[in-house]
């Protein structure tokens, strides 16, 4: 553990995933915070006003809900936790919509559930959604999708959450905000000699023995879960702040490299982690065999596979499964993500981009593997 005066991390990232738990948004659950969500909402547009792409995962459907159904308890019934979001969502949406158009930004609801994101084919349509939204200039608001969540697929808290979008787009920092300052070495409460931690490595497991204790009896987190989160975000080579959220213009400060709450640095660089991703799987669905042409352009110049180079297709694959890449010869010489599958794939080879819609009745993208999401093998 380390202290700092400055980082650089936050400053130089271009997409932030932010997550602010239901205290926070709720006030402790006495109702939506509404002078809150403006500061967030004021400071997320500075940010994007400086060229940085920003998601919002919020807390407090669940809390709000509790609030307009006049329950002073959180519910253990998975039904009235769902009635509880339902009628809350609708209060959560358009606080968020009001306060981002005040700062002259469009807002978007995305819900999500753990099955969007454990199927590839809905995983990448949900990449695939945000990304347009942040070209769009539009702030997704994310939330769990508690009005349909049972036990077997609900994240279980946003914390979670926040760390699979920031794996989703491949952000570069997840900024936590909650009602504390951040990471202690003992509880602050109980031990008058436990020191703030301001910055160590993400994973360490030394911080999951620090960071013991629930959540409120408002949110489902505490700081266990932001400590899990930020080792799950590092996978992607995403470094996580854990700050807290009335911390004056902090979205604002952290991107300007000012040291606030716990930074927990991933140890990874982002375009690492995703291509070991890849390079790690030990069984491939399929592959495709690409000519000459198309050998030297990925290896040499870097390029992404179009249809047009492809000679053939092997193997049963679906959109968003990692294949390989073979020569004349059968070496691998490449793998990646498949933007289509196996079936879509045999039709389009030797086939310019162009004439994908009319092949399939769609166009998901003009490549077969994006440069992005492929990593040389040989």
């Amino acid at each position: 553990m380390m202290n700092t005066s400055s980082s650089p991390v936050l400053r130089d990232a271009r997409r932030v995933v932010v997550k602010v738990g239901s205290s926070l948004v709720t006030n402790d659950g006495r109702g939506l915070d509404e002078v809150a969500i403006g500061e967030w909402c004021r400071q997320m547009a500075h940010l994007i006003r400086e060229g940085r792409e920003v998601i919002m995962v919020s807390s407090g459907a669940i809390a709000e809900g509790m609030k307009r159904l006049g329950w002073t308890v959180r519910p253990k019934a998975i039904q009235e936790l769902q009635a509880a979001a339902a009628v809350g969502q609708m209060g959560l949406a358009q606080m968020y919509e009001t306060k981002l158009k005040l700062n002259g930004l469009g807002s978007a609801q995305v819900l999500l559930t753990h099955a969007d994101l454990a199927d590839r084919e809905r995983y990448l349509n949900a990449r695939s959604t945000l990304l347009t939204l942040l070209k769009l200039g539009v702030v997704p608001v994310i939330n769990e999708n508690d009005t349909v969540v049972n036990d077997e697929i609900k994240f279980g808290d946003n914390d979670t959450l926040g760390a699979l979008v920031a794996n989703l787009v491949e952000a570069d920092a997840l900024v936590i905000l909650t009602d504390q300052k951040g990471l202690f070495t003992a509880d602050p409460r109980k031990d008058p000699a436990a020191e703030f931690v301001h910055e160590a490595r993400a994973g360490d497991a030394a911080l999951e023995a620090m960071a013991g204790g629930a959540g409120s009896s408002i949110g489902r987190g505490g700081m266990i879960t932001k400590i899990l989160a930020a080792k799950r975000a590092a996978g992607s080579g995403a470094s996580t702040v854990i700050a807290w959220g009335r911390e004056p213009d902090a979205l604002i400060r952290l991107t300007q490299g000012e040291a606030i709450g716990t930074l927990l640095i991933a140890q990874t660089q982002k375009n690492q982690a995703r291509k070991q991703w890849m390079a790690d799987h030990l069984q491939l669905r399929g592959s495709v065999v690409v000519d000459d042409g198309a050998v030297a352009k990925l290896r040499d110049e870097g390029k992404s596979l179009l249809p047009i180079g492809m000679v053939s297709v092997e193997g049963d694959f679906s959109r968003g499964d990692v294949i390989a890449v073979r020569d004349a010869t059968g070496i691998e010489i490449a793998r990646g993500l498949a933007n289509y599958s196996n079936s879509e794939a045999r039709l389009l080879c030797r086939k310019p981009s162009a004439d994908i819609e009319k092949l399939l009745g769609y166009a998901a993208e003009p490549e077969m593997l994006h440069r992005d999401n492929l990593v040389l093998t040989r």
